[in-house]
């Protein structure tokens, strides 16, 4: 079992999942994904889920919809890691960026903000105390990677790598103009084509989580009334990937990697 200890800035840290049904959410991504799920008392009438697997962090859920979070939709969220979330914060803004909350104390396990990207893609800063964030990786119902859905993936790399220092490059014998998320060594993410950005939808960041089966794990989830927007389907030299929309809204991506 991969632990992570900590996190390299630039590195997707953690995953949150906004839901108008924690309880529902609860089952469906337990069922899905094995994780276990421990609440916690947020406000006076509210939670933070904490999901795990194999005892080790993976990723949270709230609730949207109320006075935490009024119209906001059910989503899921990413946080990047960083040394400083008052640097970051103070940068975003210089490099065509919203910020949309300044950076504030999480009580005593981190620092974060809030920001958008120049097309409005949201994103959260992280900067680690008491919890580092996820605390596993490749092995099933783990993060694997993230893609932006973005109409300019020319001026999102500009920025991102402002503010990440992250690299974002065309592969090797790839002619779809899909860009590569590089931070340091690590391949992490990508930018898809701009013919392929949706303008019915806002600019979003897609996770994906692992998965030994898309098939199986997709199927299991429209069992469960989740949908497939996009059936599972090979993408070549690649593996096989599918995204599905949760029973109340939120969207992920499953992804088998090639062998499995």
């Amino acid at each position: 079992m991969p632990v992570i200890t900590s996190h390299k800035p630039g590195s997707f840290c953690w995953f949150e999942l906004g839901t108008t049904d924690q309880e529902a959410a609860k089952k469906f991504y337990g069922s899905l994904f094995g994780w276990s799920a421990t609440d916690f008392p947020m406000g006076p009438n509210g939670y933070y889920t904490m999901f795990k697997l194999d005892d080790q962090d993976t990723a949270a859920a709230y609730t949207v919809g109320g006075q935490m979070a009024p119209n906001v939709p059910p989503h899921w969220a990413l946080y990047i890691a960083v040394q400083s979330a008052d640097d970051a914060a103070g940068r975003v803004e210089a490099n065509g960026g919203k910020l949309l909350k300044p950076a504030f104390d999480v009580f005593d396990a981190g620092r974060m903000a809030v920001a958008a990207d120049p097309a409005g893609a949201i994103f959260m800063v992280w900067q680690p105390k008491k919890n580092k964030g996820t605390g596993i990786t490749g092995v099933d119902g783990t993060f694997c990677w993230a893609d932006l859905s973005t109409p300019d993936p020319a001026r999102a790399a500009k920025f991102y790598k402002a503010l990440f220092g992250w690299e974002a490059t065309k592969g090797a014998n790839d002619s779809s103009g899909y860009l590569h998320i590089k931070n340091g060594d690590e391949f992490i993410g990508g930018i898809p084509p701009a013919q392929y950005y949706d303008p019915k939808l806002p600019p979003h960041w897609l996770i994906y989580f692992l998965v030994s089966n898309c098939d199986a794990s997709a199927a299991k989830a429209t069992s469960m009334n989740a949908q497939l927007l996009f059936s599972p389907s090979d993408i070549p030299n690649v593996g096989r990937m599918a995204i599905v929309q949760d029973p109340q809204g939120a969207v992920f991506a499953l992804f088998q990697a090639p062998g499995k």
